[in-house]
């Protein structure tokens, strides 16, 4: 510790900090404890010095002061506002006018613009007079005809404006383990949205010429210019991919394009970062050396380079990550003095930090420390763990980083985006260094040329057309590789805690064991012979010649002799194999944990998600089984004629927040994919559902709608061989010992045509889940009707539910429609509660004040998604437990 004082300052500053943001006053107390004792155990067994202690524990302080003190500080300037707000709840909104600065890219997508405004004045309806409130807002404006298009692309960073509008919080987090965006936008000290109709509510002028935001404007306009000309250069299918690989521009990359490098590992490649910073300056380096230019004088050029650079490719944390390094160790260089890359990276960290506290939760900011940590510690023990092989020496090297990359990037991508697969290593390994190589250098150079020929740039352009071709049709085969697609649940922080450790202790032994590694040349026969020389002494005996041994001394020695060999092999063998077998054991242990995290719980699970207005419901069964019920869906409302509206990422709920929440939940497959009916706020989001994750069988009420979405649901299905059941009234199956599933409607058909049905609510399959003896009834969307009709059939085919045990938990039909959930159907169930899954500010009414009275006169206890968020029933042997 002693040797490297600074890296041990950063740690413990960096497990303050984590501690003060994500601990609780007693547990903040217990890792104060838990330093203190580290710290003097490091003292007394002599590893550290009592001055560095005092250091490290006064680094874990002050980090935890300045988190708490920030923490304290991100606070709106609208503190009676926010009360108001929070008790109004989600639909709370409320007129205003805001006078300030503009201070990020304005980005137009469709008939969306989005930008942040640091605000001077802000007037809120009812207000005398404007305040003086310095508040950071999202705004975020609606347009309402095309050519306010090229009226908002006028705005750009550092403008002054005056927009009208309504506050609102952003939303918070309303699915166990889903997105919280309000704490997202916290972390940047953004706590209020302004949402905007039409671009003449946001009156722009030339701001003040030489604020920050001024100049981070002038910055924009070089990055858009430069993304315009690669434009010209590439083809639209390539422009965006080269625009992200260059520039750091992502908002042009197809959403499907990056799903599939994400499914691979590869989305670093297109975030700017280390290996591009180092590309850049050993461009630049080389040039300065062409022009003579002595070596001091080329590292002040790229020290002042490394800064720009970093603005111009959008300053994420991962590229001022690794300019922070870069312009440390050339600083370094320059004085002589340049350090190991650990104390560089402790520095840059450190920095950071002490910057913005906030960084450490950023997940770009963890991977860039993380992974860059890993390839110093790993690479060269793994490296000379490898056979040598002279003529493939660089493929060798290149394997060493790509697996220890891989390794310990692990822990991170199964924690935040739950998927790893078995295909990322080969894809990394060969198209990591093509990309960084070939291509990404072809690019700059095409972009550079081009500002000074254009016809240059474009063939040198036209060079790497092919190879990003190439590119992208082995990235579309290998990530449509499902069987070798893993899903992950989010493990636990103290699990990818543990797998960074034991990769630690993997590295060092690695090293220990190239360093004291025996020459494998001499048998063990020829080492023991010379560290036990085989004397034998001359002793009288029985022998009849005289000064020879007795033979059974001899015999004694020689067995002696054997043993002491064979215990020494025995040793050898130990020593060599006893490490990689507990480092095997230890990393395996750890992956079965995290594969099957619920592998030993008994317990069912019905989730009804929160996904606007809409339905999905997720079902575990006490066996590890999985069932989706509809899965929600965002509808368009672009008319014909009105293209211009559609955006080029939209959210999808299927896409943005079904499939990462099952995911997140370690949903590995669905056993069954219930289609109550094809209406699209039931089956939108199931297409991201069937094209992620594997399906075993779809349940559907046998029709066919003719609407784009659910005509390429079930083609989609049918492509990927998944069987689909035509259900109806009287089927029953066991999904496991605990789990029973009847369906109750629709109708049995007189005959197996498929027909076209555009009206499907009264078609709806409605099913009652029985799991522990507990009762379920998912009523699709229905009506009072259909309600009698499912009573009357169920009592002419004898499938009454015995009356003991109608007590039930209904999903209320239609989102509590009036025209649903009759006083018959509740009298028929006797629910002891009722789900309603509704969206916040959906337009309908749902539910509807008459449905709230028939179950408030049914004694049922209403959970309602717009206000409970996500409603969670665990169901065990003992009981039934609700929580939302």
């Amino acid at each position: 510790m002693n040797r490297r004082p600074l890296i041990w300052f950063v740690l413990f500053y960096v497990c303050g900090s984590a501690a003060a943001a994500g601990l609780s006053a007693q547990g903040a107390v217990y890792a104060g404890g838990a330093a203190l004792f580290a710290a003097a155990a490091c003292v007394l067994l002599g590893k550290a010095s009592p001055r560095l202690a005092i250091a490290c524990l006064l680094a874990a302080g002050l980090a935890a002061g300045e988190r708490l003190w920030a923490d304290a500080h991100n606070v709106t300037g609208l503190p009676e506002l926010l009360a108001a707000a929070e008790a109004e709840g989600p639909r709370a909104s409320y007129e205003a006018e805001a006078e300030g600065i503009i201070v990020s890219v304005v980005e137009v997508d469709g008939d969306r613009v989005s930008f942040r405004v640091r605000t001077e004045r802000l007037r809120v309806k009812g207000d005398a007079k404007p305040r003086a409130v310095r508040e950071r807002l999202i705004v975020q404006v609606r347009l309402a005809e095309q050519p306010e298009q090229a009226a908002a692309a006028g705005w750009k960073r550092g403008d002054k404006v005056v927009i009208s509008g309504e506050l609102a919080q952003p939303a918070a987090a309303t699915n166990s383990g889903g997105f919280d965006y309000r704490r997202y936008l916290r972390s940047q000290r953004i706590h209020w949205l302004l949402k905007v109709k039409g671009a003449a509510s946001v009156k722009a002028s030339a701001g003040p010429a030489w604020t920050a935001a001024a100049m981070l404007g002038r910055i924009d306009a070089v990055r858009d210019s430069l993304g315009a000309r690669m434009n010209a250069l590439y083809p639209s299918d390539q422009s965006g991919y080269m625009k992200g690989l260059v520039l750091g521009i992502r908002e042009d990359l197809d959403p499907q394009q990056f799903q599939q490098f994400s499914r691979l590992g590869l989305t670093h490649i297109l975030a700017i970062s280390g290996l591009h910073v180092a590309v850049f300056l050993y461009a630049l380096g080389g040039l300065l050396r062409l022009a003579r230019l002595t070596r001091e004088r080329t590292l002040l050029l790229l020290m002042i380079a490394v800064p720009l650079y970093v603005l111009l490719s959008g300053a994420s944390p991962s590229v001022v990550r690794a300019g922070l390094m870069a312009m440390l160790g050339l600083l370094a260089a320059r004085l002589g003095k340049l350090k190991d890359g650990l104390h560089l990276l402790a520095a840059a960290a450190l920095v950071m930090l002490i910057y913005d506290p906030y960084f450490l939760e950023n997940v770009s900011f963890q991977l860039s420390f993380i992974v860059t940590i890993g390839l110093i510690l790993g690479v060269n023990p793994v490296r000379k763990a490898m056979p040598e092989w002279r003529r493939g020496k660089a493929l060798l090297d290149l394997a060493a980083v790509t697996l220890v990359a891989q390794l310990v990037s692990f822990p991170i991508s199964i924690y935040y985006f739950n998927q790893f697969h078995l295909l990322s290593l080969p894809a990394n390994f060969i198209l990591v260094p093509f990309i960084s190589f070939v291509v990404m250098p072809i690019g700059a150079g095409a972009l550079i040329i081009s500002l000074l020929w254009e016809d240059g740039g474009k063939t040198l352009a036209y060079l790497s057309h092919y190879a990003n071709d190439w590119t992208f049709a082995l990235v579309e085969k290998l990530a449509a590789v499902d069987s070798l697609r893993t899903i992950w649940a989010s493990p636990p922080l103290w699990w990818v805690a543990a797998w960074l450790a034991a990769l630690c202790l993997t590295f060092h032994w690695l090293n220990q064991r190239v360093r004291h590694q025996v020459n494998e040349d001499n048998p063990i026969d020829q080492i023991t012979d010379r560290l036990v020389a085989p004397t034998i002494p001359l002793t009288a005996g029985t022998s009849n010649f005289v000064g020879l041994p007795d033979p059974l001394i001899e015999l004694r020695q020689r067995f002696n002799l054997s043993t002491r060999r064979e215990e020494h092999a025995v040793g050898e063998v130990l020593r060599k194999v006893y490490k990689p077998l507990v480092m095997i054991m230890v990393i395996g242990t750890l992956l079965f944990l995290a594969y099957d995290p619920e592998r030993w719980d008994n317990n069912a699970k019905i989730s009804v998600i929160d996904v606007g207005q809409g339905d999905a419901i997720h079902i575990r069964t006490p066996e590890g089984k999985h069932l989706l019920i509809d899965g929600g869906g965002t509808l368009s409302f672009v008319k014909a004629g009105e293209e211009w509206r559609t955006r080029s990422d939209p959210f999808e709920v299927g896409r943005k927040l079904l499939v990462p929440l099952l995911m997140k939940r370690g949903v590995r497959e669905i056993d069954i994919l219930v289609m109550t009916h094809l209406d699209s706020d039931h089956i939108r989001g199931l297409q991201a559902v069937v094209e992620s994750i594997p399906v075993k069988s779809i349940w559907w009420n046998g029709t066919v709608k003719q609407a784009e979405d659910a005509e390429k649901l079930i083609q989609t299905a049918i492509d990927k061989s998944i069987p689909m059941y035509r259900v109806n009234a009287g089927m029953e199956m066991n999904v496991d010992d605990s789990t029973n599933v009847q369906v109750l409607w629709p109708p049995q058909q007189s005959n197996d045509v498929i027909e076209v049905q555009q009206e499907q609510n009264e078609l709806s399959v409605v099913l009652s889940l029985r799991i522990y003896e507990h009762l379920f009834v998912m009523s699709g969307d229905i009506n009072a009707s259909t309600e009698h009709s499912i009573i009357d059939l169920m009592r002419q085919t004898n499938h009454t539910i015995d009356p003991i045990d109608r007590a039930a938990v209904l999903k209320i039909a239609h989102h509590g429609s009036r025209f649903s959930t009759s006083d018959e159907w509740l009298r028929y169930w006797r629910p002891i509660g009722a789900a309603a899954s509704v969206g916040a500010t959906n337009s309908y009414g749902h539910p509807h004040p008459d449905v709230l009275a028939k179950l408030a006169a049914a004694g049922a206890r209403l959970w309602r998604t717009d206000l409970d968020g996500e409603i969670q029933f665990s169901i065990t042997e003992k009981g039934l437990f609700v929580g939302n």
